[in-house]
């Protein structure tokens, strides 16, 4: 029966009892009362042991029996699921074992699953601010000689701007030590390939195997491996027994700046570097799912954020759902039903893998373990029939691993695709419980950039002195890739108006002389001739998207003189009776040019028709400038990129 401290604070620290007889100790934690989560499953206490001498128990009362005399420093990491208080901390317990008549028969903690030299355990998902413990447990599976290396731990992935963690502590029983890369590359100094060579430690068992990894390939596998994780650490291993296993217990501090989106899975990646060039390098990848609290029931959908450029109806929409029995007995049939954002299209539905492993029912023995799939329009329903799934409350259950289940699946996006976010989410019923519900599992696309030309024509409605009534535009925009509704959008042009004249003043009668001839004139005047280009910059521009075939959109436009000429005329009209005279004669006196002298600004909106989202399409805009004031009627085709 677990002990509790009545009216312990959030902060009370978690305490460690310790029987010991001889070499053996019996363990027991004394922790504050939970905090039940309304309306979430009964709240229970999960833990992990560190118990001073390279073992651990995920037991809730542990018994181990020491080897040999010493003081052993024990940890306790308890985790309170469905409680809405914080983790309880603890501080290290020294035991101290002076004799030793017990035979050491420990039952060691289950931990490999697989085949492989390395895996790694977490002793709970992480939450901002909290610790946790990864467990890496490495071995020599299959050669009889002792094996050295290098195992390395990366973390901190480069697709998050935020670190996610830094390294608190390293706790290592087997004179582990830490190195820097170029040690890395000195214990990896792998021979040339010399023919036929003893098979490799993480392959299939073989006689021989065809091609050494050459250190040059090797180090490019390492390099691609480290550029995508911000920090590394590498430890040097030696003197790997035939079968034996060890562990190191890396204390991770879990930043409080990381990311805080719960749809995202961080990855922590362990590599096994061999010195012998015959035995392979190994990887292990452990996702864990950021939480906003310890819920063993989660909903995870793997690569959350993604390119909508490069993401194609085909691609793999991959979904794990995690779920645990948390009850006094077994379960014999788990059914996780899953909702299907309207998206995604659940004719495309596979299974890529489960636990318990399971047969499909159809092809099972009548009675046997198996699964199964109902699909409906908008959502899949995986039944576990028939299995044996050990509660965590229930008695003899020490292993928290074993209380624990999950699907993984994929499926692909249906015809309705669009760049839009989408939401999942599962129910889990053990045999005829009530439902569990999971979080939401949200999919996202990076909004991206898209660049865009613009060519447009112009004129004023009417006549407007001192103005060109007529202009040609050229330029480019910047906006949110393929957006689905409202975005923003920057734009920056360059505009050429037709030619306009300004006149100064008019005398009526009079003589003048051209060609050192007199005439006799009917007017003369004076006028200036003028040439405008400007540049026109769309600071900010609200655009909408109806559908993915008209747009509106409206924004305010800034617009300078580039390049102004400004020829003085002199135009004389000569009087028909002179003989031999022509009968208009335009000359240019002076001419000057200006830049940035001339400031306007306008107000527009327009509406838009064709691949408004990406690709071509035409538009018309209407637009009020000030200083002075004046309309501008413009027609214009544009290309998103």
């Amino acid at each position: 029966m677990q002990r509790v401290t009545a009216q312990a604070p959030d902060t009370a620290l978690a305490q460690i009892q310790a029987q010991t007889e001889d070499n053996r100790v019996k363990l027991q934690a004394v922790l504050r009362p939970l905090r039940q989560v309304a309306g979430a499953p009964e709240a229970f206490y999960s833990y992990f042991w560190e118990l001073g001498d390279g073992s651990f128990s995920f037991a809730k009362e542990p018994q181990h029996v020491y080897k040999d005399t010493g003081t052993y420093n024990i940890r306790l990491f308890a985790t309170n699921n469905y409680d809405d208080g914080k983790k309880p901390r603890s501080l290290p317990r020294p035991v101290k074992v002076k004799t030793k008549t017990i035979l050491a028969a420990n039952t060691p903690a289950t931990f490999f699953s697989g085949e492989g030299a390395l895996e790694m355990k977490a002793n709970c998902m992480p939450l901002p601010g909290e610790d946790m413990v990864v467990v890496l447990g490495y071995r020599n599976k299959k050669t009889s000689t002792p094996v050295n290396g290098s195992v390395m731990l990366l973390y901190n992935e480069k697709q998050f701007a935020q670190s996610s963690f830094d390294m608190a502590d390293a706790r290592t029983y087997h004179q582990e030590r830490k190195i820097g890369m170029d040690s890395l590359w000195a214990y990896a100094g792998w021979q040339p390939d010399n023919g036929k060579e003893k098979a490799g430690l993480f392959t299939a068992s073989a006689p021989y195997y065809e091609k050494p990894v050459a250190r040059t390939q090797l180090m490019q596998a390492l390099k691609q491996e480290i550029n995508t994780f911000q920090t590394q650490n590498v430890y040097r291993v030696e003197q790997v027994q035939q079968q034996e296993e060890r562990f190191m217990f890396l204390q991770l501090n879990t930043l409080p700046e990381m990311i805080k989106d719960t749809n995202a899975v961080v990855t922590i990646t362990g590599l096994f570097i061999p010195d012998d060039p015959a035995l392979e390098m190994e990887r292990f990848n452990l996702e864990l799912p950021i939480v906003a609290s310890h819920d063993p029931n989660k909903m995870m959908l793997k690569n959350s954020r993604m390119n909508y450029r490069v993401t194609g109806k085909s691609r793999d929409i991959v979904y794990k759902v995690r779920f645990q029995n948390t009850g006094k007995g077994p379960a014999k049939k788990v059914a996780v039903t899953v909702v299907v954002p309207g998206m995604l299209n659940t004719g495309t539905v596979e299974l890529v893998e489960s636990k318990p492993a399971c047969r499909w029912c159809d092809s099972a023995y009548a009675g046997g373990s198996c699964i199964d799939t109902i699909i409906h329009k908008d959502s899949v329903q995986f039944v576990f029939s028939n299995i044996y799934l050990p509660g965590t409350l229930q008695d003899g259950v020490n292993d928290p691993d074993s209380t624990m289940g999950y699907i993984k699946y994929k499926l692909h996006f249906g015809k309705g695709m669009v760049k839009r976010s989408f939401v999942s989410s599962a129910s889990i019923v053990f045999d005829k419980n009530e439902p569990i519900y999971t979080n939401r599992s949200t999919g996202r696309f990076k909004k991206g950039v898209s660049p865009g030309v613009i060519l447009g024509y112009g004129f004023l409605p009417g006549d407007k002195p001192d103005i060109g009534n007529r202009n040609t535009t050229l330029g480019v925009t910047l906006s949110e890739y393929a957006p689905y509704k409202r975005y923003w959008q920057w734009e920056l042009f360059v505009q050429r108006q037709s030619s306009y004249e300004h006149f100064i003043a008019r005398r009526d009668g009079g003589d003048t002389l051209i060609d050192n001839r007199d005439y006799k004139l009917i007017y003369r005047e004076r006028y200036n001739k003028v040439r405008v280009a400007t540049i026109e910059v769309v600071p900010l521009s609200l655009r909408y998207n109806f559908n993915s075939w008209l747009g509106a959109g409206t924004g305010v436009l800034v617009s300078a003189t580039l390049h102004k000429t400004t020829r003085q005329m002199y135009r004389a009209v000569i009087d028909p009776a002179t003989q031999g005279a022509p009968a208009l004669a335009d000359k240019e006196e002076t001419s000057t040019t200006n830049s940035f002298d001339t400031w306007r600004g306008a107000l527009f909106a327009d509406v838009q028709v064709g691949r408004v989202r990406v690709g071509p399409s035409i538009g018309f805009r209407f637009l009020q400038y000030t200083n002075p004031a004046y309309q501008v009627l413009m027609a214009y085709a544009s290309w998103k990129f």
